[in-house]
């Protein structure tokens, strides 16, 4: 089997080349591109692949975008990191959608899928999928108790989220402290996840709130943000690596 990755993050790129070769030996990956107008050339160039896996968001755009500027023959299995119920909708057609850090039953799976099927989606398809995520936006502001009053402050500001007794804290770039009313998992789907990453169970944090990252014990890290958290923030160990592939790009 021959396959296509477009993947503009090289750990992702990394470890999806890893997990193929384990499940499928005989596997040939032809090339890694890392944006709408390389694949595009590539597509045009060289004959198809036999699979192809597609990061939704690339370097100068959207992977969809590719679909209107050549044909695409091949077999698509698309991967993102975004958790959004829309994309379950999509699943009745064979093609499959991969949540990243890739699971590797998951990845098995959709292999299988393929296999099963072995011919592209319609075109129509595509599209509809390109219209979903072009429209999609993540929260620009929240709505947060100041006072007596209400008021709101710009999600670009808020450095950090933590969750404590229930109630989840939005700490500014500022050091003030609001309560917002969404759980830590609401906000994975609402939040950008190239500037948010969950590190543990009860913290969100922004990568531009990073001032040290440090070592520590049981293959944890440990870490110091501007403005300074309330307790001392590690990363657990079980995200260390996803952790790092984050914050890599």
């Amino acid at each position: 089997m021959k396959v296509l990755l477009i993947e503009d993050e090289i750990p992702a790129a990394r470890q999806l080349s890893k997990l193929l070769l384990e499940q499928r030996p005989s596997l040939q990956i032809l090339d890694t591109l890392d944006s709408v107008e390389s694949a595009v050339q590539w597509l045009r160039t060289f004959p198809a692949p036999d699979l192809m896996f597609m990061d939704i968001q690339i370097a100068d755009g959207l992977s969809f975008d590719i679909f209107k500027q050549v044909s695409v023959p091949a077999p698509v299995i698309f991967t993102t990191a975004f958790d959004h119920y829309a994309v379950q909708a999509f699943k009745v057609n064979a093609i499959d959608y991969l949540l990243k850090p890739i699971d590797p039953q998951d990845l098995s799976n959709a292999l299988q899928k393929m296999e099963n099927r072995r011919t592209p989606a319609p075109a129509f398809e595509y599209e509809m999928l390109a219209q979903y995520f072009k429209k999609e936006q993540f929260k620009d502001r929240f709505l947060v108790k100041s006072g007596q009053q209400l008021a709101f402050i710009n999600t670009s500001d808020i450095s950090f989220f933590r969750s404590s007794d229930g109630l989840t804290q939005a700490f500014t770039s500022s050091g003030k402290k609001y309560f917002v009313e969404n759980t830590l998992e609401e906000l994975e789907r609402l939040l950008n996840p190239r500037d948010y990453f969950r590190i543990s169970r009860s913290m969100t944090l922004r990568i531009d709130a990073i001032a040290k990252i440090m070592p520590h014990l049981n293959g944890r890290l440990k870490l110091e943000t501007s403005p300074a958290a309330p307790e001392e923030i590690f990363v657990s160990r079980e995200r260390v690596n996803e952790f790092k592939a984050w914050l890599g790009g």
